[in-house]
């Protein structure tokens, strides 16, 4: 009996409780508190503790059950597109301003599909664009303007 593993999931594990045991470590320079009164490290603690313990699964299961997968081509394209939306986006939300910041972000990463037409990412671009005003700034209250100086508002 030949057992298959999954490097790739065997990895993304790996990431997965590195990345969770450090929100732990971080957590626990904090205060716990008490179950009815929790300090600012318990939520931290928990969601890093059910990271690790969802890469420990997936891990396992690389290990014991896994499957070859053959991947295609990877798609430079929407790579390099991505990363220059979310790019730009850090480095011009202040300049900007929220609204515009936002549009050119969601219509970038929208145009990184080479499926996705013109009319279709312009509607995507702003409907995320007035659902994240409402839920970031009129919701929680961000204080990010909504028009830069930039543009001169």
């Amino acid at each position: 009996m030949e057992r298959r593993r999954s490097f790739p999931d065997v990895l993304a594990g790996g990431i997965f409780v590195l990345i969770g045991g450090a929100f732990v470590v971080g957590a626990l320079g904090y205060e716990l508190g008490t179950p009815t009164r929790m300090g600012p490290g318990a939520f931290p603690l928990l969601v890093g503790a059910a990271v690790v313990a969802l890469g420990l699964a997936i891990a396992v299961k690389g290990l014991v059950a896994g499957e070859v997968i053959s991947f295609g081509p990877i798609p430079w394209r929407a790579v390099a597109v991505i990363v220059l939306a979310v790019l730009f986006f850090g480095f011009t939300i202040r300049r900007l301003g929220f609204v515009p910041t936002t549009a050119v972000t969601a219509m970038l990463t929208t145009l990184a599909s080479t499926r996705v037409r013109l009319l279709t990412a312009v509607a995507v671009a702003a409907g995320l664009t007035v659902a994240s005003t409402l839920i970031f700034v009129v919701g929680l209250q961000l204080r990010i303007p909504l028009w830069g100086p930039w543009l001169g508002f």
